[in-house]
């Protein structure tokens, strides 16, 4: 599982995150026309993961997963063919159905079984494994778009879905759950102190990607800015996700924080920093320290939301669906938010600041909705 889900990553994040290069480099793509790519792909993104939960029940875990990955084969294949003009934003939203299908799936396989504090280094090792596949990716991506053979990075993510397939083999037809009545399962105060945590972060964590999907389309055109050549600014922009995965590995050592408010809070309010460090940093330092701070950030409010929902539903597939629903809301909502400031600058002012204050309400909404989550439960400690 912890192979698939590495392989599957870095597959992903060549499409995912570093297609936005290679349009702007290759294609010739405007900043807006990036970010309605990313509409695109944030919108499919959702549908899929709304629907992962009845296609598992509808054909077993390990069925509907094989399916998606064939999916994803097809289309990548099809892309390394033909990357360019109207098939590459179709493709890519059928992509982003299946890849939102694909993952809640994949999570619920992680911990299904597990007593919580089994779960607890399961989703330790599943956060390092699939993450630390996504800034090797986006280094990775960049002699590959900036070589002769800039579809290799299409077959690239083609080979990856064909090693999946080779393991996928390996994995249980269906999932056994632990049972509901399990002495380890939390209850009463226990588990409402668990919602409570579980609401907030996911405000945290609609946050962060919702700000970090509006980057992504930006981010080549801010490296750009700094005079940096494709190769460099893929390597750059994978820091913030090396900076993560460093996150996930010591969440997963360290478990102290499991039932605390802080670490939620300091994400919530400390992510639009970093985001307006990097863009509005004017120079390489200040954008890599804005990287790295929105990394740690993002990577506790991932990283709390996803355990959380995992220990209070039981690890289901419906848990890693709303999981990665609301992930495919901040794909669309992230987007969105550029689009509108690209619209709103036509009345003056640069393009930066417009953006900025259309995604203050988000910033706010998020604040507010993670600190009525906990006021539902308010720990004796911090």
């Amino acid at each position: 599982m912890l192979g698939l889900s590495f392989l599957e990553s870095f597959a992903t994040i060549l499409l995912e995150r570093a297609i936005y290069f290679f349009s702007q480099e290759r294609l010739g793509y405007s900043e807006a026309e990036n970010l309605g790519l990313a509409l695109c792909f944030g919108a499919t993104y959702t549908a899929g993961a709304a629907r992962s939960h009845a296609l598992a029940a509808r054909l077993g875990e390990r069925r509907a997963l094989a399916c998606t990955l064939s999916g994803l084969l097809v289309l990548h294949a099809a892309l390394a063919l033909a990357p360019q003009g109207w098939w590459l934003p179709v493709a890519f939203g059928m992509i982003g159905a299946l890849e939102g299908a694909k993952w809640p799936i994949v999570e619920s396989y992680v911990a299904a079984g597990l007593a919580p504090p089994a779960q607890q280094a399961a989703v330790g090792r599943f956060n390092v494994s699939w993450a630390s596949a996504v800034p090797l990716a986006l280094a990775v991506s960049g002699p590959v778009i900036g070589s002769g053979q800039p579809a290799a990075l299409f077959w690239l993510a083609a080979v990856c879905n064909v090693l999946a397939f080779l393991l996928l083999a390996r994995f249980p037809v269906h999932i056994q759950h632990l049972a509901a009545s399990h002495p380890s399962r939390p209850l009463g105060p226990a588990l409402a102190r668990y919602r409570a945590l579980l609401g907030a972060s996911r405000w945290s964590m609609l946050s962060s990607y919702a700000l970090m999907f509006l980057l992504a389309p930006l981010l080549p055109e801010v490296f750009r800015a700094l005079g940096q050549t494709v190769e460099r600014a893929t390597l750059w922009a994978s820091c913030l996700d090396a900076v993560r995965v460093t996150t996930f590995a010591l969440l997963a050592v360290f478990p102290g924080w499991h039932g605390l408010r802080a670490p939620i809070l300091l994400s919530a309010l400390g992510l639009p920093i970093g985001f307006t460090a990097i863009m509005f940093g004017g120079t390489l330092i200040s954008v890599l320290l804005g990287e790295l701070l929105f990394g740690v950030l993002a990577g506790i409010s991932y990283y709390a939301a996803l355990y959380y929902a995992l220990v209070v539903q039981n690890a289901a597939v419906d848990a890693g669906g709303e999981h990665e629903g609301l992930i495919g809301v901040g794909l669309v909502v992230g987007p969105a938010i550029g689009l509108i400031g690209h619209a709103l600058a036509r009345l003056g002012g640069t393009q930066q600041l417009w953006i900025l204050a259309a995604a203050l309400p988000l910033v706010l909404a998020c604040w507010w909705g993670a600190l009525r989550s906990l006021a539902r439960w308010w720990p004796a400690r911090a």
